[in-house]
């Protein structure tokens, strides 16, 4: 893999960084729910899937 996909996965990860900073998260802490499901557990679950299918788009496409 080139460097370049490389720093692409890098600014991914510091990204998830601030995604899961507690401040960030206890924005979503609130009594509502979202089809069912808390709004809490909904946002940890979308931003893991999102980062997951963000990163598999990144090995596959560049992987060399």
């Amino acid at each position: 893999m080139k460097r370049r996909h490389e720093q692409k996965l890098i600014i991914l990860a510091l990204l998830l960084l601030i995604c899961f900073n507690l401040p960030i998260v206890l924005l979503f802490d609130s009594a509502q729910s979202l089809a069912g499901i808390p709004v809490i557990y909904f946002y940890l679950f979308s931003v893991c899937v999102f980062s997951i299918l963000i990163s598999l788009y990144i090995v596959n496409r560049y992987h060399e």
